[in-house]
């Protein structure tokens, strides 16, 4: 039996409030935590955690909420099983390869916060499926904020405009470049660099793409007000010079057009996406020595770029991971990798999700989480003829691929953001299941 809002009281109220603060201020909580954290240096991690904060909070809530209204049901389905398992092993593993606490603790909240906002934002749905049109308007709201200023900082703003916030060499880089060529700017919007950007531009484009494709779009604002977002978007992409994120949204998008062409026009469909891909690899062998090409495409100029480019940092970085993965089978520990290794004495960097996993909680806590997201796709599939869902798969399948370049989840907006929109579009339809169920047997 779900809650409807005339029967909430004040701690539905918070519990949701404290999940919708978290999704939209988690898109621009890089310059708010930047400037914060200059103001008040002391309490600069505390500031950084305001997001784990908010869910201890709403985690507490939202058990009480399931005792009193004798929900623990929800708690016992086979996706909320699999995440506690997977928080479980990090329990165990925390002990081991113990560094000190503060990496322990920042590997810990890294490494599972968008699992457990996955888990209280499905809960909410369950209790509340009328907050799916909410959560869709917050993040559609987002969007637009981190494309408006994504678009004033590549027409209008000068590249070191958010130095005014205290971004800098000991906090967040108020810009990039491409291999140090300062003719090539990424920019970042409000999110923590450029990467994180375009993956956060892939989720946009493929939520408004299935917008249009399935035709949800009803008054001429709506579409004037997605027609905007959709090019701003596509500016952010261009602008961030991510190339894991343009191949990752080619492929979200593209799948959204095959997918949504049916049966009828598929053929067609994968002609068309075909040519357009040979052509567009023609074009590029064809202007594979220009300025362009050679620096954002191929990051192989050698008399513009850095030292070590790209390509070489991010092959290091894989054989390095495979290497010490081959040593240790269990992982190294909690917070032995990535920003949170940081503050011990032995940082390592590892530009790939998976062996990212793999380093934390070993060869066992990998295969559980590629389940875990593999039981959510697969459930979102199922489900391909909501919009929302069609969105989440898509976009879904196109930061998988991101992922073997880059460490994706760790980005904490991406992850909150497209972990929440799978437990929006998921607890909608275990909801929708319930229902249909209960009217048969009536």
């Amino acid at each position: 039996m779900t809650t409807t809002k005339k029967t909430w009281g004040l701690l539905d109220t918070v519990f949701v409030g404290l999940l919708l603060v978290i999704f939209a201020g988690i898109v621009v909580h890089a310059p708010l935590t930047v400037w914060l954290g200059t103001v008040f240096p002391a309490a600069e991690l505390l500031v950084k955690a305001w997001k784990e904060v908010l869910l201890a909070g709403a985690v507490g809530i939202g058990a009480a909420l399931l005792w009193r209204r004798k929900q623990w049901a929800i708690l016992k389905e086979p996706i909320i099983l699999l995440i506690a398992a997977y928080v479980g092993i990090h329990l165990l593993l925390l002990p081991y390869s113990w560094d000190n606490a503060t990496s322990a603790v920042a590997g810990l909240l890294i490494d599972l916060r968008y699992v457990v906002y996955f888990v209280a934002v499905y809960v909410a749905i369950r209790l509340y499926p009328e907050l799916r049109r909410l959560f869709v308007i917050v993040f559609l709201a987002g969007a637009s904020v981190v494309a408006s200023f994504g678009v004033l900082q590549v027409f209008v703003l000068p590249p070191d405009f958010l130095t005014l916030l205290g971004y800098g060499d000991t906090t967040i880089a108020p810009y990039l470049t491409v291999d140090e060529n300062p003719d090539y700017i990424r920019i970042s919007s409000t999110l923590r660099g450029p990467n994180p950007l375009g993956a956060y531009a892939v989720i946009v484009l493929a939520v408004v793409a299935a917008l249009w494709v399935r035709r949800q779009i009803t008054t001429k604002q709506q579409a004037w007000w997605l027609g905007v977002l959709t090019a701003a978007s596509a500016v952010i992409l261009w602008a961030s010079y991510s190339r894991s994120a343009a191949g990752a949204a080619a492929i979200a998008i593209g799948l959204i057009i095959v997918i949504a062409a049916g049966k009828k026009f598929m053929k067609w469909a994968l002609i068309g996406m075909a040519s357009l891909a040979i052509i567009g690899g023609g074009l590029l062998y064809v202007a594979r020595d220009t300025s362009f090409v050679s620096n954002v495409v191929l990051h192989e100029n050698e008399t513009t770029g850095g030292s070590v480019s790209s390509n070489e940092a991010h092959f290091d970085s894989l054989a390095e991971g495979i290497e010490l993965k081959v040593l240790q089978p269990l992982g190294a520990g909690i917070g032995s990798t990535g920003s949170a290794s940081l503050y011990s004495d032995d940082g390592l960097i590892i530009e790939n999700q998976y062996l990212f996993i793999a380093h934390e909680v070993g060869w066992v806590g990998l295969v559980l989480f590629v389940y875990i997201f593999v039981w959510i796709l697969r459930h979102l599939w199922r489900a391909r003829s909501d919009w929302l869902s069609f969105a989440v798969f898509a976009s879904g399948i196109g930061l998988a691929v991101i992922g073997i370049l880059l460490p994706v989840w760790v980005d904490d907006t991406v992850a909150i953001i497209w972990w929440g929109l799978a437990a929006v579009a998921l607890g909608g339809i275990h909801g929708r299941t319930i229902h249909k169920t209960s009217k048969r047997t009536a």
